[in-house]
């Protein structure tokens, strides 16, 4: 007869049967991920807005550019739940309007940002020497720049296009994503799994795009989850400035310029955009805090 063993806790027993029927990074990744309930609730949150923000031309209750003068600013009602603004409109479609725009801001722009930052640290890792010096020289150089200058600057010169926005924005967030990229890639490069595709006559641009980038990519989807709120905050700021989306587009960060002008008087138009801001970026922030934790290896063996 055998007595358990009560030092073998429900999660060790896990680990063992994971181990003997073996997982990969990711598997495991979500499988801590879920016991983080912050980060789920993140999630939900966050896959919410998404999924609102893409419906809501279907379901929003009155369309954006439907204006009654007569009506202007009242507060929330059984018409209008979240009320109106000076103009009639009503603050729930102009919420889940701006989500889109939002939304789209900080996830296209986190992309752009993405996709050079991951590209460039990459190759100056992989190169390294005299290349990796002086692309991180460049990149040094950057960040010595005022980048709020060069966006205002952008958005004066070219116009305040949304496409201009995306890509004006992305192009100021890549410089840490190359940074973190680099020092992955560094770290990965004289692994055995490199050495092996370098032995095996795989050029650098296929060593790159096939092997370390894929390897290096936890810790970029963790900074990138904390990038997007960044991104989003920026264009509610360049917003907020009149820099950012106008008029009849509308935006989160358009949405509190507006409330934070007549605040006093109608409260409501600064606090419920405030708060569908505030619930995404605390979500983000969340998932980002899990994610890091979740694809960290050293706690996973704590």
């Amino acid at each position: 007869m055998t007595t358990a063993n009560p030092s073998v806790t429900d999660t060790t027993i896990t680990d063992i049967a994971m181990a003997e029927h073996g997982t990969s990074l990711w598997k495991d990744a979500w499988t801590r991920l879920k016991k983080n309930r912050l980060a789920l609730i993140g999630l939900g949150v966050l896959v919410s807005f998404i999924i609102i923000a893409l419906l809501t031309p279907w379901i929003a209750p009155y369309s954006y550019e439907t204006q009654n003068l007569d009506l202007g600013a009242t507060p929330p009602s059984a018409q209008h739940w979240l009320g109106t603004d000076i103009f009639g409109r009503d603050l729930l479609t102009l919420i889940m309007y701006g989500g889109r725009i939002s939304l789209a801001v900080g996830f296209v722009a986190t992309a752009v940002a993405l996709i050079i930052g991951v590209t460039y640290g990459a190759i100056a890792g992989y190169v390294g020497g005299k290349t990796d010096a002086a692309m991180m020289r460049f990149v040094d150089i950057l960040y010595a720049l005022p980048f709020m200058i060069f966006i205002v600057l952008l958005m004066v010169v070219f116009g305040r296009n949304l496409l201009l926005l995306f890509l004006a924005i992305g192009a100021v967030e890549w410089l840490t994503m190359a940074r973190i990229m680099r020092s992955q890639v560094q770290s990965l490069r004289q692994q055995e799994f490199v050495e092996a595709a370098v032995s095996l006559g795989l050029g650098p641009a296929t060593i790159i795009r096939r092997h370390l980038i894929p390897n290096a990519l936890g810790p970029m989807i963790v900074y990138t989850t904390l990038t997007i709120p960044g991104v989003m905050l920026l264009e509610a700021f360049l917003s907020f400035l009149g820099l950012g989306i106008q008029p009849p587009q509308t935006s989160w960060g358009l949405l509190i310029s507006y409330g934070a002008e007549t605040m006093e008087e109608f409260p409501w138009l600064l606090i419920f955009p405030g708060l569908a801001l505030s619930l995404t970026l605390f979500s983000l922030n969340f998932l980002g805090d899990g994610l890091r934790d979740a694809l960290d290896v050293r706690s996973s063996k704590d």
